[in-house]
């Protein structure tokens, strides 16, 4: 296939967790033998932060404008066999209205946000998607599974909502031997409705326990907010260090935004990523992680600052062990950017035939 994508960022992850999705979604699709261009909007903020400024796989294109992509990139979306428009794309219902109006294979919306961008939409202050673009596309590729997708279909009129969850590349995320350095960590931007529970799960069982060592890393986080002395900041990582920094830790956190707890079914890119580094995670709770991971053999999940103090506790280094092995084990066996490539080529083929057929 010949695939254009036009996505939030693939050159720099600093504040998003879309460019590593991308990048291994890219990697899989070219390994397939697909021909994949990927454009994107060039902004200041990822200009001045670009951790792989040339992507090795497929080829990447930047333009300045909306008006720059309608002229410079017409004949490539024409003549894809698949267009995808990323969420948070600047523009992006223009430049999805343009898509539809050109593309003449398949047409998809790529939602690594759903919940986010639904509440967006139900407040009527949704930049990147429209309700009727919602309904125009032939496939909405959805972060989020479960009643989200019933709900994009009655109330929106997707055509073909899908679950497509976030994705992992093993060979960049796969188990380091370092020295451990923090019993608890925690990677993610900084998010006004995270915090709470970053607090909760992170701060206070810090702040009790003085004599355990913590770190939280991640961009945009207020000056305003006091850690505890054992509690370490690094602004951002690149990916190339993700590995070694989740090793690094006896435990990582997985915290979720307020509106992906809510829909539920919705797994961070960090849960995977953490996961394939066979590191056991400590999550909040919320609907459907049961059905993506096993808790207890795979996963802790914490409702209060005790019970992470109780995992922290509980887990010997046989048991940690045992954990991020089996947690690994399922996401190679089905969260992997290969797996979501084989996906992705699956929905292509039933959207073809749904279309032959009317």
């Amino acid at each position: 296939m010949r695939v254009v994508i036009l996505g939030l960022s693939v050159t720099s992850s600093w504040g998003n967790g879309h460019a590593t999705n991308y990048r291994g979604l890219m990697r899989s699709l070219t390994e397939r033998g697909h021909d994949v261009l990927f454009l994107e909007r060039d902004v200041p903020w990822y200009a001045e932060n670009r951790d792989l400024p040339r992507p090795p796989h497929g080829r990447t294109e930047l333009y300045g404008s909306s008006q720059e992509l309608r002229d410079g990139y017409v004949d490539a979306v024409r003549t894809a066999d698949l267009v995808v428009v990323g969420s948070y794309v600047p523009d992006g219902v223009a430049v999805g209205q343009w898509v539809i109006a050109t593309a003449r294979a398949v047409t998809a919306f790529y939602d690594i946000d759903t919940p986010v961008t639904l509440a967006a939409l139900a407040a009527g202050r949704c930049e990147y998607l429209s309700p009727e673009l919602v309904s125009a596309y032939d496939l909405y590729l959805s972060f989020t599974a479960g009643p989200t997708l019933t709900l994009l279909e009655q109330r929106y009129g997707a055509r073909a909502p899908r679950a497509f969850y976030c994705m992992v590349d093993p060979d960049n995320y796969r188990p380091s031997h370092v020295p451990l350095r923090w019993d608890l960590g925690y990677l993610g931007t900084y998010s006004d409705d995270r915090q709470p529970i970053l607090d909760e799960l992170l701060v206070e069982p810090a702040r009790r326990r003085p004599d355990m060592r913590f770190v939280v890393t991640g961009p945009q986080y207020p000056h305003s907010i006091v850690w505890p002395d054992n509690v370490e900041r690094i602004e951002h990582l690149p990916p190339r260090e993700h590995a070694a920094f989740y090793a690094a830790q006896r435990m990582t956190l997985n915290v979720t935004r307020v509106e992906m707890k809510r829909a539920g079914w919705s797994p961070s890119v960090r849960l995977f990523e953490a996961a394939a580094c066979a590191v056991p995670v400590i999550s909040d709770r919320w609907n459907g992680l049961d059905e993506i991971f096993h808790p207890g053999p795979e996963i802790a999940i914490a409702d209060s600052a005790d019970d992470v103090l109780d995992a922290l506790h509980a887990m010997t280094d046989d048991r940690r062990r045992a954990v991020g092995a089996a947690a690994r084990a399922r996401v190679l066996s089905e969260h992997t950017a290969q797996r979501r490539a084989q996906t992705l080529e699956e929905f292509v083929r039933q959207t073809e035939a749904t279309r032959e057929a009317q």
